[in-house]
C-alpha cells in the first residue's frame, strides 16, 4: 500500500482543499486584482483633482474679474459723482452771467435778479439733497447740527436753547456738511 502521508494528500485533494501552490496563486491573482483596483481609483482620484483645480483656478479668476469690475465702476462713480450736481448749477452760473451783462440795470433789478438766482440756486442744491440748516429761536440745541459760538443770557428762553443764527449750516443726505453756527442761551 502506499504511504500514509501520500494517502493524507490525495485525500485533500479529493475533497477540494487548495494545495500551497493554489494557495499562493489566489492570493497574487488577488493581490493583482486589488492593484488595479487602486490604479483605477487613483486615476479617478486624478481625474477629480484635476476638475477641482480647474473649478478653483475659473473661481479665483471670477473674483479677480468681479474685483476689477467693481473697482472700475468706484472709479467712475468717483470721477461723475459731482455730474448731476455740477448740472443743476449751470442755469445758475447763467442767471449771474446774464445779470452781468446788463450795464445799466437798476439797484432794484439787480435785487431782482439776485432772489432770482438765490432761488435757483437753492432749488439746485435741494434737488441734490443739501438741505438748509437754520434752526429757529428757542429750538433745543442740537450738538450734531449746531456749533455754539457763544452763550449769552437770554432769562426769556429756555437753557441751551438757540437764540440767534450767525450762519446757516447744510446737510447733504442727512449727514453734516456744515454745522450751523448758532449762540446759545446760557443755563439758569
Amino acid at each position: 500500500m502506499s504511504d500514509p502521508q501520500q494517502s493524507a494528500q490525495n485525500s485533500q485533494m479529493l475533497q477540494g482543499e487548495p494545495s500551497p501552490e493554489e494557495l499562493e496563486a489566489a492570493q497574487a491573482a488577488n493581490e493583482a486584482d486589488a492593484l488595479v483596483a487602486a490604479q483605477g481609483e487613483l486615476a479617478a482620484l486624478q481625474a477629480k483633482n484635476a476638475e477641482l483645480a480647474d473649478q478653483y483656478l475659473r473661481a479665483q479668476a471670477d473674483v479677480q474679474n468681479a474685483r476689477r469690475r467693481a473697482d472700475d465702476e468706484i472709479t467712475k462713480a468717483r470721477k461723475f459723482a459731482v455730474e448731476a450736481f455740477a448740472e443743476s448749477l449751470l442755469p445758475v452760473t447763467d442767471s449771474l452771467e446774464a445779470g452781468l451783462a446788463i450795464k445799466d440795470a437798476t439797484p432794484e433789478q439787480i435785487r431782482e435778479g439776485a432772489e432770482a438766482t438765490l432761488r435757483q440756486l437753492k432749488s439746485a442744491l435741494e434737488r441734490n439733497k443739501v438741505i438748509e440748516v437754520a434752526p429757529a429761536a428757542g429750538t433745543k440745541f442740537d450738538p450734531h447740527q449746531h456749533q455754539a459760538i457763544s452763550v449769552v443770557p437770554a432769562p426769556e428762553q429756555e437753557p441751551n436753547t438757540v437764540v440767534s443764527v450767525l450762519q446757516k449750516g447744510y446737510t447733504i443726505n442727512e449727514r453734516v456738511l456744515r454745522p450751523a453756527l448758532v449762540t446759545v442761551s446760557a443755563p439758569k
